[in-house]
C-alpha cells in the first residue's frame, strides 16, 4: 500500500503541483484559490482563447478578483494550457468539467470520461484525482475509476481517487470558493485522507468527510433537488395565488416571519443556472436503474419548466386589455442572466421566453447590463441599452431579472405596462404604469 506520506508531505509544505481540468465557473476560482494558497497550479482547458486569457491575467469569471488573477499569473503560481501531457507534472488534479443533460433529460458524462482518459495517459503513482463536476451517484467509481485503472495502477494502492462536489453560487457576496464548507468522499479511507488534506490546506471553510464518493455525489444532488422542489412549490403557489387574487410575495413575507420550520423560496419566470434545473434529473435517471421513479422531483421539474409559458400567457392577457395582440407587440425584456447582478445566462428561463416571443412574432428587445449578447437555438441576439424612448414606446416591459443597475423608479414612471416576475419594483413608491407581478 502507498502510505501517502510523499504526497501528504508535498501538500503540507506546498510543494505539490496541482492541476485543474476545466477553467470555467468552477475550475478557475478553484485554481485561483489553490494558487493563492501557495501551490503551483496548471489549468487545463480545450478552449485556446480561455487559456490565452488566463495566461494574460484576463479574468472572465465574476467570482474571481481581477487583481488576484493578474498577481498569481505574474508570479508564476498559475498557468494554463491546452497540452494535457503536462498532467504528467502534477501531483493532484481536479476535474471541473460540465455535465449537461442531453435532449432526453439524461446525463451526458462525456466530458468527465474524456477528462479521465486524458488523465489516465499520464497517471502516475502517489497521484490524487478528484472529481468535482456535479453528477449522478456512482460516477466516480463506475465511470472514472475503471478508466484510470485501465493503466494497471490500482486505486488506494497506487493512486488516490475522491469526489468533492463543487459549491459555487455566482454573485454571492458572502460565500465563495474559499469560505464555503467542502464535502469530500474517497474511494478508500486513504483516498479520503489525502483529498481532505489538500482541501484543508487551501480553503477556510470546514472540510466535511463522508464515507464514500456515492455519499458525496448524492449529497450534492440533494442540495439542488431541495431547492428545485421548493422553488417548484413557490411557483405553483404563485399560479394559484394569481387565480385567487392573492399577492404571493406578501404571503411569503408573512410566512418567513416564523423563526422555525419555514425557509423562504421565491417564484420566478423559471429555473436557471448550472445546477438547479439540471442536477435533479441525474437522480431521476439513475433511480430508474433501481426501478424507482422520483415522482416529486419530476413534478417539480414540470412546474418549473412551464413557468416561461405562464409568463408569456400573462403578458398576452395584459396586452389583451388594450386590444393588443402579442403578435407585433413591442416587448422590452429586462434581464437575460438567470439571477441578479451576474453575467451568467446558462439555462436562463429567458431563453425559453425568447423562443416563445419569437413563436408569437412579438417585436421584442432584450436589455441586460451584464450580458452583451447571447445565443438561442443558434440565433445570435444582442442586448440594447435601457432608454427613456424604449420604455415609452414599449407596449409592455417584462422584468425577468432584478438587476440592481435597472432604474426601477424610471421604469415605473415611463413604461405603459409592466409585468414583474421578480418583485423587483417592491421598493418603488409610485408606479404610474399598469403594473402586475407574478
Amino acid at each position: 500500500m502507498v502510505s501517502g506520506k510523499t504526497l501528504l508531505a508535498k501538500i503540507q509544505d506546498k510543494t505539490a503541483v496541482i492541476g485543474v481540468v476545466g477553467l470555467g465557473y468552477v475550475g478557475l476560482p478553484l485554481a485561483v484559490e489553490k494558487a493563492k494558497a501557495g501551490y503551483k497550479v496548471i489549468g487545463f482547458d480545450i478552449l485556446p482563447n480561455r487559456v490565452e486569457q488566463v495566461n494574460q491575467g484576463i479574468n472572465y469569471i465574476g467570482d474571481v478578483v481581477d487583481e488576484e488573477l493578474k498577481e498569481i499569473v505574474k508570479n508564476g503560481q498559475l498557468r494554463a494550457t491546452t497540452d494535457y501531457s503536462l498532467i504528467s507534472e502534477v501531483d493532484a488534479v481536479a476535474i471541473c468539467v460540465p455535465t449537461p443533460l442531453d435532449k432526453y433529460q439524461q446525463p451526458n458524462v462525456s466530458y468527465v470520461e474524456s477528462s479521465a482518459k486524458s488523465i489516465a495517459k499520464y497517471l502516475h503513482p502517489d497521484m490524487l484525482v478528484v472529481l468535482e463536476s456535479t453528477t449522478y451517484p456512482g460516477t466516480t467509481e463506475e465511470v472514472v475509476q475503471p478508466i484510470l485503472e485501465e493503466t494497471g495502477l490500482k486505486v488506494g494502492k497506487d493512486f488516490y481517487l475522491a469526489y468533492s462536489p463543487e459549491r459555487v453560487d455566482p454573485g454571492n457576496k458572502v460565500f465563495n470558493t474559499k469560505n464555503t464548507p467542502k464535502v469530500v468522499g474517497g474511494v478508500t479511507p486513504e483516498c479520503t485522507k489525502v483529498a481532505a488534506a489538500l482541501y484543508r490546506s487551501v480553503l477556510d471553510g470546514e472540510v466535511h468527510v463522508v464515507s464514500s464518493p456515492k455519499v458525496a455525489e448524492m449529497e450534492k444532488i440533494l442540495e439542488n433537488t431541495f431547492r428545485n422542489i421548493n422553488i417548484g412549490l413557490a411557483n405553483e403557489m404563485a399560479i394559484l395565488c394569481n387565480k385567487m387574487g392573492i399577492d404571493i410575495w406578501e404571503v411569503i413575507d408573512a410566512a418567513k416571519t416564523k423563526p422555525y420550520g419555514f425557509m423562504a423560496f421565491y417564484p420566478g419566470p423559471g429555473l436557471g443556472g448550472h445546477c438547479i434545473p439540471i442536477d435533479p434529473f441525474y437522480l431521476t435517471w439513475k433511480a430508474r436503474e433501481y426501478n424507482y421513479h422520483t415522482r416529486l422531483i419530476e413534478v417539480a421539474g414540470e412546474i418549473n419548466n412551464e413557468m416561461p409559458d405562464f409568463v408569456v400567457d400573462r403578458i398576452m392577457k395584459i396586452l389583451n386589455r388594450y386590444g393588443k395582440a402579442l403578435n407585433g407587440a413591442k416587448v422590452a425584456v429586462l434581464g437575460v442572466a438567470y439571477k441578479k447582478d451576474i453575467d451568467d445566462y446558462r439555462e436562463s428561463p429567458v431563453m425559453e421566453i425568447v423562443k416563445l416571443l419569437e413563436k408569437y412574432n412579438a417585436d421584442f428587445v432584450t436589455v441586460d447590463p451584464h450580458v452583451k449578447n447571447f445565443r438561442v437555438d443558434g440565433k445570435e441576439y444582442e442586448t440594447v441599452e435601457l432608454t427613456d424612448e424604449l420604455l415609452e414606446t414599449a407596449d409592455i416591459v417584462l422584468i425577468t431579472t432584478d438587476h440592481s443597475a435597472f432604474d426601477y423608479e424610471k421604469i415605473g414612471s415611463k413604461a405603459k405596462a409592466i409585468f414583474d416576475t421578480r418583485n423587483a419594483m417592491k421598493g418603488v413608491q409610485k408606479i404610474e404604469a399598469d403594473y402586475e407581478k407574478l
